[in-house]
């Protein structure tokens, strides 16, 4: 008898902080690391008598974001009441969107580099769209901290405009997880909607996990992993959960809807509660809030529309005659992406995008990484790259000095011509000045040249190099290759 095999059926619920300079409904300030409550005021911290006013800027983000994913935008969303009983919201309610959210409908578009790297080369980075259900707008609660013998709250968080992106059960996987995540977040970023900084809290899930035999169609229990908080996390945590539910189900065993923690140092879930019956959180219309009209918003996010990273792609792909690979890498980061076209402007005529490309990033990621360092940090500007890969095209170093130039550029900040001027490094292209080298290195190397005059291409190298040497690498490596070429002929 064969064994049974198991499908699991993943959707989650991503909480997204929104960039603003203030709080959802008051003007309160949002800043991250602050002193513990001290940007708070009678609105954010419930008072009563105190009146919600609505940020503008949060409603034209999540419009922008759910126009980013394709969301369908109705004409008119409102605000809602959700009244549940914890210390992290003051008022005992919650400013959420319940039957009229701004955003319906929509996906995230999968791509292969969105995967873990060890699986992006193999079929199961397939290209994929996970279907959205919805996007609202609602308020974070404050941060709670559980010491030794005591807890204590922050209420700097509390109020501050919080997206909720919802998914389908679309999901298939942990890696898919992961992709959707990952892919989710670019988007986000791209838009300058989010810093999504999972290490801030910016951007953290609940996921929804359940397994069925293969065969079957009904979805199986659900169970509920609370407050993730980091990409590989919920990768980890979905693939430990996945296997213990199929354990047990397979053993003839029955799961109980449920809500569970992630123990990222045991690796292992753990029991919060058991969901008896759904919780009834009572939505009423806000009462002190209007519906939102959303043509204006709608308005607004067209003009201020960016280009997509997948629409990004491809462009680069047209119109600099890059590989895929190479649009998918440069493309990764929306900075990064402007710092290569800063990089092929400014070379333009003098190299070819492929080229700028390469150092990028074969050189300048590589540097970056090295040093633990972000694009916003490096010494090297777009501009000076483009000089430094001018002066390779144009002859006057060659490759080699190059990356040593490139070196000292990202220690120094110092513009390349500077450093070849200062080092002395300035190619030389003068056939008269190099025919001596070339002279000796053939009068030294009798054998090599009868193997050069027997057919044997290589033997011209090994002589290119004893040119080098005796130049001090300051030859023009191709016109020495003429040179010996014309020379031994």
């Amino acid at each position: 008898m064969s064994a049974v095999s198991y499908t699991a059926t993943i959707g989650l619920e991503v909480h997204v902080q929104l960039k603003t300079k203030s709080k959802m409904f008051c003007s309160c300030k949002v800043e991250y690391g602050a002193e513990p409550n001290t940007h708070v005021c009678p609105i954010c911290l419930g008072m009563p008598g105190a009146l919600p006013a609505i940020n503008h800027e949060a409603l034209y983000l999540t419009t922008l974001a759910g126009m980013m994913l394709e969301c369908r935008i109705p004409e008119v969303c409102k605000f809602d009441r959700k009244n549940y009983f914890y210390p992290d919201m003051p008022k005992n309610y919650q400013i959420s969107q319940f039957d009229q959210p701004l955003c319906l409908g929509g996906g995230v578009p999968l791509h292969e580099r969105a995967y873990p790297k060890e699986i992006q080369k193999t079929a199961a980075a397939a290209e994929k769209k996970i279907r959205l259900t919805r996007i609202h707008l609602e308020e974070d609660v404050a941060k709670s901290f559980h010491l030794e013998v005591t807890s204590g709250i922050d209420f700097n968080r509390a109020g501050t405009p919080l997206m909720e992106i919802v998914s389908e059960a679309d999901i298939a996987s942990p890696e898919e997880a992961f992709a959707y995540l990952t892919a989710l977040r670019q988007i986000l970023v791209y838009g300058n909607i989010s810093d999504a900084d999972m290490e801030k809290g910016q951007m953290r899930c609940d996921v929804n996990v359940s397994v069925r035999p293969s065969t079957q169609k009904e979805y199986g229990t659900k169970i509920e992993l609370k407050n993730l908080n980091t990409i590989s996390g919920v990768r980890r945590a979905l693939a430990f959960e996945i296997e213990r539910q199929t354990a047990i189900v397979s053993a003839g065993g029955t799961l109980a809807q449920e809500t569970r923690r992630w123990d990222d140092v045991r690796g292992e879930t753990t029991l919060m509660r058991i969901k008896e019956s759904a919780h009834d959180y009572r939505y009423f219309p806000e009462p002190d809030l209007l519906p939102i009209h959303t043509a204006d918003l709608v308005a607004e996010a067209k003009r201020r529309m960016p280009e997509l990273p997948q629409a990004k792609r491809d462009r680069f792909i047209r119109d600099y005659e890059i590989s895929d690979y190479d649009a998918a890498v440069l493309t990764d980061d929306g900075a990064l992406a402007h710092y290569f076209e800063q990089a092929v402007t400014a070379a333009a005529g003098a190299a070819k995008p492929k080229i700028v490309a390469n150092w990028i990033i074969n050189d300048l990621l590589s540097a970056l990484g090295s040093a633990s360092l972000e694009l916003s940090e490096a010494l090297v500007t777009p501009t000076a790259l483009a000089e430094l890969v001018a002066l390779i095209e144009k002859g006057t170093i060659s490759g080699r000095q190059g990356k040593e130039v490139f070196t000292e550029m990202m220690t120094s900040g110092k513009a390349p011509a500077v450093i070849v001027q200062d080092k002395g490094m300035q190619q030389v292209s003068d056939a008269g000045a190099l025919e001596p080298f070339c002279d000796e290195a053939i009068a030294a190397h009798p054998a090599v040249v009868a193997d050069f005059k027997a057919g044997k291409e290589a033997a011209l190298n090994f002589l290119k190099g004893q040119v080098m040497k005796l130049s001090k690498g300051k030859a023009n490596p191709a016109l020495v290759g003429d040179i010996l070429k014309q020379k031994l002929s």
